[in-house]
């Protein structure tokens, strides 16, 4: 199918957070740089997308370093530009995820090379569910979706040719008619969202 490449997209203001938190410490190095490990467990080339001011930034374990955009969506099409085309598989994934293994990659670029147009990680749903206007919502069948999320390139870049938004890259795939499969994610593969995730993510560094 093509040479592997990832997107990390790393261009986020980290509003909730109070601060870019892809670049805070963790166990003595950034968050970002724990994101770029894992991907180069699997990939032929990696794209950082990062926010315009840190385009200049040295960022040695990436092949190509870009500024994102307004969205996230946007932002990884500005990563897109940068792969080249004889890619056949592409693998988005979040800066702020810094404890996706080298195994959950592979999970999804090999359900991708098995005929799957996207793969994607899930876990279940432990919480009751409740929707606003009133009532539990069956969990039953539901999964929470992380990243790494991997494609087969054209049909990722065919989603993303008109220019849509998502929260996720898979929802552009399905949305055009692609197949998406969801492979076991991992629970302890947190976002980092606030300050108070990266406590909990240094204590799961130290367990592994």
């Amino acid at each position: 199918m093509g040479r592997v490449w990832v997107i990390v997209v790393a261009a986020g203001a980290g509003r909730r957070f109070g601060g870019a938190k892809q670049y805070e410490a963790l166990a003595r190095r950034r968050v970002l740089d724990w994101s770029l490990d894992a991907a180069r467990a699997v990939a032929d080339g990696v794209v950082v997308v990062v926010a315009p001011d840190r385009v200049g930034d040295d960022e040695p374990a990436a092949d190509a370093v870009v500024a994102g955009a307004g969205t996230r969506s946007g932002s990884v099409r500005a990563g897109l530009a940068a792969v080249p085309d004889d890619a056949g598989v592409i693998v988005v994934h979040d800066g702020a995820r810094p404890l996706a293994g080298a195994d959950l990659f592979a999970a999804v670029v090999d359900a991708v090379q098995g005929g799957a147009d996207a793969a994607v990680p899930g876990v279940p749903v432990d919480d009751t569910l409740r929707a606003r206007a009133g009532g539990v919502v069956d969990r039953d069948g539901l999964v929470a979706v992380q990243t790494p999320q991997a494609f087969r390139a054209a049909a990722l870049r065919g989603a993303h040719a008109g220019g849509g938004e998502a929260t996720d890259d898979a929802s552009l795939v399905e949305a055009a008619g692609g197949k998406v499969v969801v492979v076991d994610g991992s629970p302890t593969n947190l976002k980092i969202t606030r300050s108070s995730d990266l406590a909990v993510a240094e204590a799961l560094l130290r367990a592994r």
